[in-house]
């Protein structure tokens, strides 16, 4: 691991201050990064200011072939990069492979949508005038990212802004940040030119506030919790930033009795345990027709209780693996203990966790009050509870019923049921009998308190740029 992780203006910096990384399946140190500060954080915005209107010249094939020679060089890399990812973060090897594969996945659909030509000739009204709308980069873009996917959720906002013409300051969270440095190395590596990409890491707050005050600065976007999003929303507001902003959800998971029962039930475990539960679009809350409430229920704790806990790069591997560390396990627990102060009854079985580590244990309730944490908050943990319903007004009016919208799931045999059902769902997101909606040609974003915008897809990389529109008298 190079001990030089903060990349400024094309180097790569050696800083006297560094933070550790530690391993939550077992505590150890197993790396560190250069911790900086808002000096720091001001010198990158620099930079990228002073690489902005260059880059934004280049062509969409300049930018393309960039960004597929990063894509070649990342995909080359990505053995070595995933197993550092399954150690800080937590996540069971295969799941780390996967996201480094989805990473260079953005990286090539990006590098294929800089070609595509943008802007739009509208048919005149008046024979003398013509109409033209034209795309242009919007100008330095700061990138913000969790623990829980740093790399992908890098990879879906750096190579949209770099594909539209953007340099990019990024920050990824001190609580997994190995991984996605070395990711965005491999990009370096391609040869883009300095200032383009940046990095820093230090205090979140301080470096985003420093960031935001730079005048080069006119998007950030940000993966997080919906509170951090409202912070960012304010520090982005004095000078009118743009927010690009994917939030905290609360998805509900639909099982009707038309359902196909075991599909069902194996896309429940999916929804609720990749990555350890840790995802914004993780099924929180399963609303199950009450017909099959009690099957469903037995068939899925008994899934639940089947699965292997232990260290993700541990072989075999491990169906669960930590939490990313023990303030997240205490989180859980505490949402846990409201369940069941409220009367709550757990449908699994206790289970006995490793030692040494952040782990927690998978767990099912049912007769779960509706105002109970377990019902009205996002878990980020394997546990969640079966809340019966009777009709199809009734699931919808019971899936809706909370401020977040980032993802819904709907599971029927019905494609009308499916169609309306998944119509009246208020998220951004829907899988319809599929438990894991995510590629990297569709939008991923929320509405409600679950944030502003979207990324991945063609929408994704509009999101980077300006509109101009001409009116042209002959």
């Amino acid at each position: 691991m190079n001990d030089a992780t903060t990349l400024i203006g094309g180097d790569w910096a050696r800083l006297a201050e560094r933070r550790e990384v530690h391993a939550p399946a077992t505590g150890e140190v197993i790396g560190a990064v250069c911790w900086g500060t808002t000096e720091d954080a001001r010198r990158a915005a620099d930079a990228a200011g002073d690489a902005a209107p260059a880059w934004g010249r280049t062509t969409g094939r300049a930018r393309a072939d960039l960004l597929l020679r990063a894509a070649d060089i990342l995909a080359d890399r990505a053995p070595e990069i995933a197993r550092t990812l399954a150690a800080e973060a937590g996540k069971r090897l295969p799941e780390a492979q996967g996201e480094l594969a989805f990473s260079v996945e953005y990286l090539r659909w990006f590098a294929e949508e800089a070609r595509r030509p943008v802007g739009s000739y509208h048919a005149e009204e008046d024979p003398g005038r013509r109409h033209l709308t034209s795309r242009s980069p919007a100008g330095v873009v700061v990138s913000l990212t969790s623990w829980n996917f740093p790399c992908s959720l890098q990879a879906r906002k750096v190579a949209p802004a770099l594909a539209a013409g953007c340099p990019v300051v990024a920050r990824v969270s001190e609580r997994a940040p190995l991984a996605a440095t070395e990711m965005l190395r491999a990009m370096q590596d391609a040869g883009f030119p300095p200032g383009v990409l940046n990095l820093v890491h230090g205090p979140a707050r301080e470096l985003t506030g420093a960031l935001l005050e730079h005048p080069a600065v006119r998007v950030v976007t940000f993966t997080g919790s919906t509170e951090v999003g409202r912070q960012v929303m304010a520090a982005a507001a004095p000078r009118v930033v743009r927010p690009l902003l994917e939030l905290g959800g609360n998805a509900p998971f639909l099982v009707f009795d038309d359902a196909d029962l075991d599909q069902a039930v194996d896309a429940a475990v999916v929804a609720k345990t990749r990555n350890t539960g840790q995802s914004c679009v993780a099924a929180n809350r399963f609303l199950v027709q009450r017909g099959v409430a009690e099957e469903f229920t037995r068939a899925l704790a008994a899934k639940l209780d089947a699965l292997s806990i232990g260290d993700g790069l541990a072989d075999p591997v491990p169906d669960l693996g930590p939490m990313i560390d023990t303030r997240a396990v205490a989180g859980v627990r505490r949402i846990v203990d409201d369940a069941l102060t409220r009367g709550a009854r757990e449908a699994t079985q206790p289970q006995t966790v490793p030692t040494g580590g952040s782990f927690v244990a998978p767990r099912l309730f049912t007769d779960v009050p509706d105002d109970a944490l377990l019902a009205t908050q996002e878990v980020f943990g394997p546990v969640a509870g079966v809340f019966p319903f009777d009709t199809e007004q009734e699931a919808i009016d019971a899936a809706n019923a909370t401020e977040m919208g980032l993802a819904g799931y709907v599971f029927s045999r019905d494609a009308s049921r499916c169609w309306r059902v998944s119509e009246e769902l208020s998220a951004g997101i829907v899988g319809i009998n599929d438990p894991v909606a995510s590629v990297a040609f569709a939008p991923m974003g929320g509405v409600k308190q679950s944030g502003i915008g979207r990324e991945g897809g063609d929408v994704g990389l509009e999101e980077f740029t300006e509109t101009k529109y001409r009116a042209w008298r002959l």
